[in-house]
């Protein structure tokens, strides 16, 4: 397997309680905090932020890609990222997430079809397939 880009992020401090999280190109600097919803000041961005925004990027690639395969012209597109923190009754923590994507100029079949090929080839969608529940809720745009 040849390696195509590593990013490389560093976070200091108390994680997600008042941390720092900085990318070693320096184009990200920012601090953590525990959402308001958690009981925490919830005056900073948080992990499950984090990795929505990550995952919403690659996933719109992904969407670009299998569209660009289809010869399938796009007018827009737009996803939404639910990256939901759940508590188990086991004590433990787990994500769980919803992709609200929506497409513009296709129909809703075509923008369906999209989103599951996207779905099995963005590289986050891989990394967490069978390990979290994920839904994509695919939209043809108004």
């Amino acid at each position: 397997m040849t390696v195509s880009y590593t990013g490389v992020v560093t976070v200091t401090g108390e994680g997600r309680n008042g941390g720092h999280v900085s990318t070693g190109d320096g184009h990200l600097v920012t601090r953590l905090a525990i959402p308001k919803e958690l009981g925490g000041a919830g005056d900073a961005t948080n992990p499950e932020q984090l990795f929505a925004a990550g995952w919403g990027a690659c996933f719109l690639g992904a969407v670009r890609r299998a569209a660009a395969q289809r010869k399938i012209s796009l007018t827009s597109t737009t996803v939404v990222v639910e990256a939901t923190l759940t508590h188990g009754d086991d004590g433990e923590f787990g994500l769980g997430t919803v992709l609200n994507l929506e497409l513009g100029g296709v129909d809703q079949p075509t923008a369906a079809e999209l989103g599951a090929a996207a779905h099995r080839i963005c590289p986050y969608s891989k990394a967490t397939r069978g390990n979290i529940p994920v839904t994509i809720n695919a939209t043809a745009a108004a």
